[in-house]
């Protein structure tokens, strides 16, 4: 039980934390990688970890089908459904988003799980607005079948949820000091905030040494500048967390977010086939990819001093470099390699 709240337990922990020593020294900096991608269900990934709590909630209040909301291929959606088929539930994925036009990555895996994914075109209206209308209407439709409904937030970032991620901050704590990593910076990719917001009080309550850096995926305007304090404030209330923050001590980085949410980019397709070439890992094109690439650009534009030690949270999400618009250019730079006798 951490800080009240109860959790199944499903995920292979404490994930690796490994050295990546050709980027290192490429990069003039110490690099460290922890390897949540390497969670053992559904394809792995960060999501998982907020899971644990988040099923433990839907389970006490007698929940039998698993709702959440995303985009067509929403990680988070694919691993609710991997966690919905493990323990006998139905799964529900709400998008607001396009018709992909074929059922591949996330979405292929999420339907070979069992879940239902409803798609919605947008109808140009605030996105929440639209989710919450497609919400409720799909919600009814599973309570008239006499389902009980838990309703997850987009990336399960709510303070439930953001638990997974506290408590990733004191396995990484207790990885990095034998490692002699005590004063290294982690980085994550910043999409729905959960995994930096959880990092960002595990890291702070517990008195850690380790410092955060946040690299936005998707542009940071004032909404999101009005939710990260606010979200802070629901964590300190619901956790009874012993520590105070403002806008200002959280560290995002904003500046390489590419101008969309998971836009195809040539600066992170380099990103990725650099890890890739480099040291046999994969990252996504969506948010490890973006944000490794921003990580490198910090680190050539001398925003990140040299000899810096940095342990760059790898969060999954590879089943997004099979989607059709990532796969287009990707195959079209990579085809020249294949060789045919």
């Amino acid at each position: 039980m951490l800080l009240g709240h109860e959790k199944i337990c499903f995920i292979n922990t404490p994930t690796p934390l490994e050295p990546l020593p050709t980027l290192s020294r490429e990069l003039g900096v110490e690099l460290w990688i922890k390897r949540d991608d390497l969670t053992n269900l559904g394809g792995g990934g960060n999501k998982l970890r907020k899971l644990e709590y988040l099923l433990a909630e839907a389970q006490a209040q007698g929940a039998t089908t698993l709702l959440t909301v995303g985009g067509a291929q929403t990680n988070h959606g694919r691993l609710t459904a991997a966690v919905a088929a493990k323990y006998g539930m139905k799964c529900v994925i709400v998008c607001v988003d396009d018709d992909p036009g074929e059922v591949s990555g996330n979405l292929l895996l999420d339907r070979i799980m069992g879940a239902e994914v409803v798609l919605q075109k947008s109808d140009g209206r605030p996105e929440e607005e639209q989710f919450a209308a497609l919400t409720a209407q799909v919600k009814a439709r599973y309570e008239a079948r006499g389902e009980r409904v838990y309703e997850i937030p987009m990336g399960g970032s709510n303070v439930t949820g953001m638990l997974g991620y506290y408590e990733c901050a004191m396995e990484l704590t207790a990885q990095a000091k034998p490692l002699g990593l005590q004063d290294a910076t982690v980085c994550c990719a910043v999409g729905s905030m959960g995994t930096y917001m959880g990092l960002y009080c595990g890291l702070k309550n517990e008195g850690s040494p380790l410092e955060l850096v946040g690299i936005a995926i998707s542009p940071f305007g004032e909404a999101k500048e009005r939710r990260i304090v606010e979200y802070f404030g629901e964590a300190k209330a619901g956790l009874g967390l012993g520590i105070d923050a403002a806008r200002g001590d959280f560290r995002i980085e904003k500046d390489y977010t590419r101008g969309a949410y998971n836009n195809p980019s040539e600066p992170v397709r380099r990103a990725i086939y650099h890890m890739g070439h480099a040291e046999g890992i994969l990252l996504d094109p969506c948010y490890t990819g973006k944000a490794f690439a921003g990580l490198c650009d910090m680190i050539r534009q001398g925003r990140v001093r040299q000899g810096s030690k940095l342990i760059f949270l790898h969060t999954g999400g590879m089943p997004e470099l099979y989607t059709p618009h990532h796969r287009v250019e990707m195959e079209r730079e990579l085809r020249p390699g294949v060789t045919v006798m």
